[in-house]
């Protein structure tokens, strides 16, 4: 049984995806009144997140920076518009995929292995990694310790937000800057969601099967919002059909996937 957890974090990328359709917005804008009414849910702002971040300190521009998937690349293209830090952002492919075990393997979904993407940052006079959420911390760590050898020691990590208690291990490899850090155990007492994954297929990705939207899993639902789970899962639906349909819509994460090949 899924617990519900003391603190649910929810990344507003809804309003931003939506902003051009007036019927998903609309939609997008319930969806996140919704997801309000339970006491234990936050929504947190993409401005607020990148100011926070900023506000830690200033770096001289780094020579190369590392976007971790599509998020990573996001969030250091934001960043980089508000300071110059990043001035050549390259993106790599890795993302957690459930097993059939109840666990997690990365993927790197054909894109090569960590250590063939991650060779051409060698020699590098410093390294920027930029991701947008540390959960687990199990996809940064190992983009650090793919890095080519020698250098970690001229490396710094960025994230949006991330879970407290993930980030010692990763500290104990380079310093982290982290724009909101939540306290608690993972899952029971604290957990980060995007809203766009609410409706949106690849928030659930999985090994050899079609990813799925969260509303796709009920129990996820119930547990996350427990006063609202009919309400909300109705909403995700009705909006996850707006924007499949709209112009350009239908998404690879929207459509069945193929199996990917591990990392």
């Amino acid at each position: 049984m899924t617990a519900t957890p003391r603190s649910l974090y929810v990344h507003d990328d809804l309003t931003a995806l939506t902003e051009d359709d007036p019927d998903a917005a609309a939609l997008a804008q319930r969806l996140l009144a919704l997801v309000r009414r339970d006491a234990h849910v936050r929504v947190l702002t993409l401005d607020a997140q990148l100011d926070a971040v900023v506000r830690q300190g200033s770096h001289t521009p780094f020579a190369i920076t590392i976007g971790i998937a599509a998020a990573g690349e996001a969030v250091a293209r934001a960043l980089h518009a508000r300071t110059g830090w990043f001035p050549a952002v390259r993106r790599i492919e890795v993302a957690r995929e459930e097993n059939a075990a109840g666990s997690y393997d990365l993927s790197t979904g054909g894109a090569g292995t960590l250590g063939h993407q991650l060779a051409s940052v060698a020699g590098a006079a410093s390294v920027a990694v930029v991701d947008d959420t540390v959960f687990s911390g199990l996809t940064l760590e190992a983009v650090l310790r793919g890095l080519p050898r020698g250098t970690l020691e001229r490396t710094q990590a960025f994230c949006l937000r991330g879970v407290a208690d993930s980030l010692p291990a990763l500290r104990r490899l380079c310093p982290v800057t982290v724009g909101f850090v939540a306290p608690g155990r993972l899952l029971d007492e604290v957990s980060f969601i995007n809203a766009s994954g609410l409706v949106r297929r690849g928030a659930i990705r999985r090994v050899g099967r079609a990813p799925l939207a969260f509303y796709e899993r009920p129990e996820w639902i119930r547990a996350w919002f427990p006063s609202t789970a009919d309400e909300v899962t109705a909403c995700c639906a009705e909006l996850a059909d707006v924007l499949i349909r709209r112009p350009g819509g239908c998404a690879a994460a929207d459509r069945p996937s193929r199996p990917r090949s591990r990392a």
